[in-house]
């Protein structure tokens, strides 16, 4: 078990130390957000299921029956929440000893700082692993794919040939959003909202979709992705994201993605009386993963 005794800031135990430094960083905004729909739970585990619904209406010729049709349950999505936790224990005599505060109030920071960093790499994994099958959902395929299993056949929310960002990548994966269909076969008003991108990508983005005219060519022609608002909520750079090429797109898909809280970042502290060490520790439990895929399309790069 770690301890932190006056041995490991002895420089904390002289006068004279202008600064200490490297603990902690300015840390990022929350970014998950952009990237799920962020719910909250009061139960071990959360399940959603899909119904399938009714397929096309046939005609009716004269004097003949009705068709029925039934709807069916389809895939099940189970979110089973995980439990994290980090602490640290510091001697009586560090704490009596340490002639800088600022050494011991900066401690509660860095383990929020650090609770901040895991909750975003949790997220970020589930984009990091978005096109490897040993990760797979309620349809037992990885959440973007070519071959997701329907009632009316497979459907993809991933580039046919795999592709590097650009303008012509964009275009068709847009396309793909305007025809998707549901489990049944039927089309649904599906838009793209939200490119996502890790840094590396961040710059060729923005060229892209925020060119007046089209990017990198001679030609004058407009930048038809400016122009019909494919991107109303812009370009969301996550540093957690870990290929340097891979790119997603978020759509408008209700229930898709999901981050469910069931206990947010809790803060506690306690003496124990034995040794009279000081303990402080951070807690907190979730549970991260898709619904439903028509949620991102995107390509793993080329």
């Amino acid at each position: 078990m770690a301890v932190i005794t006056t041995g490991n800031h002895p420089k904390a135990l002289w006068p004279g130390v202008q600064q200490f430094w490297g603990r902690q960083y300015k840390r990022y905004p929350e970014l998950y957000p952009g990237m799920f729909e962020v719910t909250s739970s009061k139960q071990n585990y959360e399940e959603d299921v899909e119904v399938t619904g009714f397929g096309m209406v046939p005609a009716k010729p004269e004097g003949t029956s009705i068709t029925y049709d039934s709807e069916t349950q389809g895939e099940t999505t189970r979110y089973t929440h995980t439990a994290y936790a980090l602490g640290y224990i510091v001697t009586y005599e560090e704490l009596r000893d340490n002639l800088y505060e600022v050494v011991s109030r900066r401690r509660a920071s860095a383990l929020a700082f650090s609770a901040a960093n895991s909750i975003e790499t949790i997220a970020a994994n589930v984009y990091n692993r978005g096109f490897n099958s040993s990760y797979t959902f309620g349809d037992a395929k990885e959440m973007l794919a070519t071959d997701h299993p329907t009632s009316s056949g497979d459907q993809s929310n991933e580039l046919t040939t795999a592709a590097d960002l650009s303008e012509a990548s964009l275009e068709d994966i847009v396309i793909k959003i305007r025809k998707a269909k549901n489990d049944r076969g039927l089309r649904v008003q599906l838009q793209s909202r939200k490119l996502i991108v890790p840094p590396d990508l961040e710059f060729e983005a923005n060229r892209i979709l925020k060119s007046v005219n089209q990017n990198d060519t001679a030609n004058n022609a407009v930048n038809a992705l400016r122009v019909t608002g494919s991107f109303p909520e812009g370009i969301l750079v996550n540093s957690f994201l870990n290929d340097t090429d891979a790119w997603f797109v978020k759509t408008n898909c209700p229930e898709a993605q999901k981050f469910i809280w069931r206990e947010r970042i809790d803060f506690s502290q306690d003496n124990d009386f034995d040794t009279k060490n000081a303990k402080a520790a951070i807690y907190f439990r979730l549970s991260v993963g898709s619904t439903d895929w028509r949620g991102v399309y995107g390509s793993p790069g080329a």
